[in-house]
């Protein structure tokens, strides 16, 4: 099963500073039909002015990635951490029995990212932030773990950040004309795949950057860019 998501269809909210549109239901956007994927419960296109982002605001129980897709994004928290996380890199808050933090584009130009809730496979827990870089010609041709809750992923090294779900967000780059497979573990696993940039086809679906493609029963599936296109994909239970 494969649906198209336009993007022209998603939920849509701007603040002014903040122009958001959500893949899911969130804030004041609602759709029954669009209120999770499996454990995938938030993913939404954020664009954020220069100068300005989240005041400092709480969280609990949720896995909180967040993909940066062009500029940087500032983030401090309760628990005494501070980071930048720039473009192409990637940052993760397990939010567990409760913090705080606060987001904020600090630098002199837009910033635009993806952030990705996942659902954790259990409540409570100490809470937790990372943030690594994931240079993006380690990933052309293949998709690479960016955060994840399964087991070899989370190499200390140069593995994926550490999600607390049954659950892994990978990127991937792919030149126009070349294609990428991605095999999930079971075919009733729920993939949500969004292209960062330029156009892509999975099977007889073509979506251009910032559509949303959910996927399930599949035991493979194959991403063919019809552009240069820089991939991110969810897969969760």
């Amino acid at each position: 099963m494969i649906e198209l998501r336009p993007f022209e269809s998603l939920g849509a909210a701007n603040h002014g500073w903040l122009d958001a549109h959500h893949h899911f239901s969130f804030a004041g956007y609602h759709d029954p039909a669009r209120v999770h994927w499996g454990a995938l419960r938030v993913w939404n296109d954020d664009t954020i002015a220069p100068g300005t982002g989240f005041p400092t605001h709480p969280h609990s129980d949720m896995e909180i990635i967040t993909y940066v897709r062009k500029g940087a994004i500032t983030h401090r928290d309760s628990m005494g951490n501070e980071g930048r996380t720039e473009a192409g890199d990637v940052q993760v808050m397990s939010a567990g029995t409760g913090v705080r933090h606060s987001e904020y584009n600090l630098e002199d130009t837009e910033t635009t990212l993806f952030q990705i809730w996942i659902i954790p496979d259990s409540r409570g827990g100490a809470p937790g932030w990372g943030a690594r870089k994931f240079p993006k010609g380690e990933r052309s041709g293949a998709f690479v773990p960016l955060a994840s809750g399964m087991d070899g992923d989370g190499d200390k090294a140069q593995g994926a950040l550490p999600i607390r779900a049954d659950a892994r967000v990978l990127g991937a780059s792919v030149k126009a004309g070349e294609a990428v497979t991605y095999r999930p573990r079971s075919a009733d696993r729920h993939l949500y795949l969004v292209p960062a940039s330029g156009r892509v086809r999975v099977d007889q679906v073509e979506a251009k950057a910032r559509d949303g493609i959910a996927i399930t029963a599949m035991d493979e599936v194959t991403v063919t860019a019809l552009e240069d296109a820089e991939l991110v994909l969810v897969d969760a239970a």
